[in-house]
């Protein structure tokens, strides 16, 4: 399990610098300003696309239908066949009506910024179908236990957005983005590249190539398969989607704010994703295939052994991101950000949002941990209704906390639904189930270095903090 983990975990970290050094660059060239909101919302639009029909939801329903199924090949050409074409649909109609996307995305924006959005929408928007084709080849990666290919090929994305940058920084703002529109698209290309070298090299390519060609022959024999599949599909869509309606819901609140807002979100958000991902999204999909084999052959206390490791991994993680996080806020911002385009004042309004994205940090890590247990066991119902309660959560303190914290209470929204959705979760998986973990001296080991640790970043700040303001 842990090398697993390590090897999602190294492959995010080089990604996830490649990622940081992206945005060092978009910052510097691009700032603060309409040009980077612009962008960051063109390449939004497919992400939440791409969140809510692939990585979330597709991955924690497919990999238990997939193992239950007899018929994998079928099953798997079947599946395929149905999403890719809803999402080349989708994808059309929003270059046909490329304005109207835009506009969904930002209604404060005022027509001529919605103009000025329209065509990178419909550019990045082609990213959505290459990386749902990357997630389904991804997912049957996860389960013969291969995840390098996958923890690794997201670099692949950030090379291209960077020598975009690098080969536009002497062309004008719009020039720029054009620039990034396009290497979003190349950068997604690379990546549906290696996955298909993997699935090749995995012996899974006779899998799917025979999947296909029977397909129309034995199509009524996965009826039950596929139909289980979508049953359990649309509460999972709808579960995960709940995220990303949030952070839909960010910039269309955001947009009503000063100009720069939504680009402080994003760059908040970047650095709150970095242990996010490095961890908590690592060990959840290094674990969960092993989990649903586990629950599938009703060995439910293998399953809790894992998931106990998993638990006390991840706390002693995040709990050190997420107090390293809020104490050193600002100087981490100044570190990657301020430069160029980007100053002073961008830093205060950013480490602002960040301090309230890192509150939230351990909740959010250890719920995409125990929402494993639901989605093993097909609970996908449940964890619908735990999302929906997160998110009316969040709407209620967004609408709450914007007028008199501004951006930074958007993200503070966020960090209450995250609260929420954890306890609410730990509801379903068992309290006592929960409580056992917890009986351990793992929580006196926790605690006490949580005190030491926040004792020695409070001197390390006071020195970091003498450098800046020198």
């Amino acid at each position: 399990m842990f090398k697993a983990i390590f090897t999602n975990s190294f492959g995010i970290l080089i990604s996830r610098i490649l990622g940081f050094i992206r945005d060092l660059f978009t910052a510097s060239v691009l700032g603060a300003n309409i040009y980077s909101d612009i962008f960051f919302i063109a390449f939004k639009l497919p992400n939440l696309f791409r969140r809510i029909f692939a990585e979330g939801a597709f991955t924690q329903v497919f990999i238990p239908a997939f193992a239950k199924s007899s018929h994998k090949g079928v099953f798997s050409a079947n599946i395929f066949i149905v999403f890719l074409s809803i999402i080349i649909l989708i994808t059309l109609l929003v270059n046909l009506l490329p304005t109207l996307a835009a506009k969904t995305m930002a209604v404060g924006f005022d027509d001529a910024t919605i103009k000025m959005a329209a065509p990178f929408v419909a550019i990045n928007f082609w990213y959505l179908p290459i990386i749902f084709t990357v997630t389904f080849l991804s997912t049957m990666l996860q389960y013969k236990h291969h995840f390098a290919t996958s923890a690794f090929s997201t670099a692949l994305l950030n090379i291209s957005l960077i020598l975009a940058l690098y080969f536009s920084q002497d062309k004008t703002q719009s020039e720029i983005v054009y620039y990034l529109s396009f290497g979003v698209v190349i950068g997604g290309l690379l990546q549906l590249a290696v996955h298909i070298i993997a699935i090749y090299k995995h012996g899974l390519s006779k899998l799917l190539i025979g999947g296909f060609k029977h397909l129309r022959v034995k199509s009524k024999i996965i009826k039950r398969d596929t139909k289980a599949f979508r049953n359990n599909f649309f509460p999972a869509m709808w579960g995960n989607s709940t995220a990303q309606v949030s952070a839909f819901l960010d910039t269309f609140l955001a947009s009503f704010l000063v100009t720069g807002s939504i680009s402080y979100l994003y760059y908040a958000n970047r650095i709150f994703q970095l242990p996010l991902a490095l961890f908590a999204i690592a060990t959840s999909i290094a674990l969960f295939p092993r989990i649903a084999r586990y629950i599938k052959n009703k060995d439910e206390e293998k399953a809790l052994v894992f998931l106990h490791k998993a638990f006390w991994f991840l706390a002693f993680l995040l709990s050190a991101s997420a107090i390293g996080g809020f104490i050193l806020s600002r100087e981490i911002t100044w570190l990657l950000f301020e430069r160029g385009a980007f100053n002073a004042e961008d830093t205060l309004n950013t480490t602002a949002v960040l301090q309230m994205y890192m509150i939230g940090l351990l909740p959010f890590g250890l719920q995409k941990l125990f929402i494993l247990w639901l989605y093993a066991k097909e609970m996908q119902m449940k964890a619908a209704k735990i999302a929906t309660y997160s998110l009316i959560t969040y709407i209620i303190f967004a609408l709450a906390l914007i007028s008199p914290m501004g951006v930074s209470g958007l993200a503070l929204a966020g960090t209450v639904g995250g609260f929420v959705s954890f306890t609410l979760t730990i509801k379903v998986f068992g309290v006592d189930n929960f409580l056992n973990i917890l009986r351990c001296k793992n929580i006196v080991y926790l605690l006490a270095s949580s005190i030491v640790f926040i004792f020695l970043l409070l001197i390390f700040k006071n020195f970091i903090s003498t450098i800046i303001n020198a």
